[in-house]
């Protein structure tokens, strides 16, 4: 649906999806890709890549609470669709975490070439949702600059009535 809103609330909604594409882009892609190639050598090197995701997602969900009594309508919706995908993202990382610690205890500490190729699937699954989650946060943000909300939103989070003077 399309809204009448101003471009400030329009800029101010886009907020949450830019620093969702810059956790997605800079932490999963870039810094991810350019440790990997020392992961063999040095695997806790992956370690803060996951802090700092972990952490701009959890700002992501306290902020997109606050939103809810501290923005207007439009962008405290903005900032839910943000929350929902970065919850779900969370579940991921927090998934394979657990199946890596899994697989390293399993191999004692000492990964042999099967448990690296097990540990090499593991990232295939995070890999397709970042590349999904950066589709639909571009979308989201498109969404926010022409003034327009997922159906769903307005179903959890209804637009505030107007009384008219």
């Amino acid at each position: 649906m399309s809204h009448e809103i101003s471009e400030q609330d329009k800029k101010r909604a886009r907020q949450p999806h830019e620093l969702f594409l810059i956790n997605l882009i800079t932490n999963h892609i870039l810094l991810f890709a350019a440790a990997l190639g020392v992961a063999t050598s040095y695997p806790l090197l992956l370690l803060p890549i996951f802090i700092a995701s972990a952490s701009v997602l959890s700002y992501t969900l306290v902020r997109a609470r606050r939103s809810l009594y501290a923005d207007p309508w439009f962008v405290a919706g903005h900032w839910q669709v943000a929350a929902r995908r970065s919850r779900m993202f969370l579940i991921m990382l927090a998934a394979v975490s657990v199946l890596v610690a899994v697989i390293l205890l399993l191999a004692g500490g000492d990964p042999k070439p099967q448990h690296w190729a097990i540990l090499g699937a593991t990232i295939l699954p995070v890999m397709v949702t970042v590349l999904v989650l950066i589709i639909l946060e571009t979308d989201a943000m498109q969404q926010a600059t022409h003034g327009h909300m997922p159906q769903w939103v307005h179903e959890r989070l209804p637009q505030p009535q107007v009384e008219a003077a």
